[in-house]
């Protein structure tokens, strides 16, 4: 009998995929989780918790990712969903920054595969991801590639270029690119970007700070500069984002003499 007919018909007799879930929560350095087409989680095994930061799967059921995660990396995972969601193509070994740490270099590698129904609709999505600090890198070049985004998220604020990161990952510009935006699905540029927007939400909460002055911890060039960037990644201002939070406004802006000029 063909190997494929063989597996269906066990598959078919052991009915109920809550045997396999039950399977997941015993694998201790891999998160696993099931996502819905409108991108609602559907189950998660205890690692998966874990990097949502809640206790149970109870919490995260029918919750999606912007009720979980910081919201400057939410477009990042949910980019991924739509792309196996539309196409039906797995994605392979996505260095991301671990979900619900702010501010941490702290790196995971996903990988995203369709779900299909009995009719081979593709209705979901399921993810498996792993810490970067607990792999050991299939690629030199992955590896290189880790040392530079941990370079990235350590100093966002700074006058960091493309080049720099390029030298420290021992590669040239165009080839860091490539590498880059390979595994990472944006350029170096890109990611930086919202690398130090993920800061910002951070610190507009924080009583006291001002728009102007989140902008210049940030990075970036100005105030105008940093809302743009912002309003494009999140579709909301600083100012509706703070409001949003509750965060109260500052009595009086910090000056500033001296702006950090941002990348590129």
């Amino acid at each position: 009998m063909n190997w494929l007919l063989l597996r269906r018909r066990f598959l078919r007799e052991i009915g109920s995929s809550e045997q396999m879930l039950l399977l997941f929560d015993l694998l201790p350095e891999v998160s696993v989780f099931l996502k819905n087409s409108e991108g609602r989680f559907m189950a998660l095994n205890r690692l998966a918790c874990e990097f949502c930061g809640i206790r149970s799967e109870r919490e995260a059921v029918g919750k999606s990712d912007w009720d979980l995660f910081p919201h400057a990396r939410v477009p990042v995972y949910l980019r991924d969903d739509e792309q196996v969601l539309t196409t039906g193509e797995p994605i392979h070994n996505r260095l991301e920054p671990f979900p619900n740490l702010r501010g941490s270099p702290a790196l995971i590698v996903t990988n995203k595969v369709p779900l299909r129904n009995r009719s081979g609709i593709v209705v979901g999505v399921a993810g498996f991801s792993r810490r970067v600090p607990d792999l050991r890198f299939d690629t030199e070049g992955l590896e290189r590639l880790a040392r530079a985004v941990e370079r990235l998220h350590r100093d966002y604020a700074q006058p960091l270029t493309t080049a720099v990161l390029a030298k420290l990952a021992g590669l040239s510009v165009s080839q860091f690119e490539r590498t880059f935006r390979r595994i990472l699905g944006s350029t170096p540029h890109q990611y930086l970007l919202r690398v130090r927007i993920d800061r910002a939400c951070e610190l507009l909460t924080q009583p006291g700070a001002t728009v102007a002055s989140v902008a210049l911890d940030c990075g970036f060039y100005d105030q105008p500069h940093f809302t743009r960037a912002f309003t494009e990644l999140l579709g909301e201002t600083p100012s509706q984002y703070r409001a949003s939070k509750g965060a109260p406004r500052p009595v009086s802006a910090r000056t500033r003499h001296a702006p950090r000029p941002s990348t590129e």
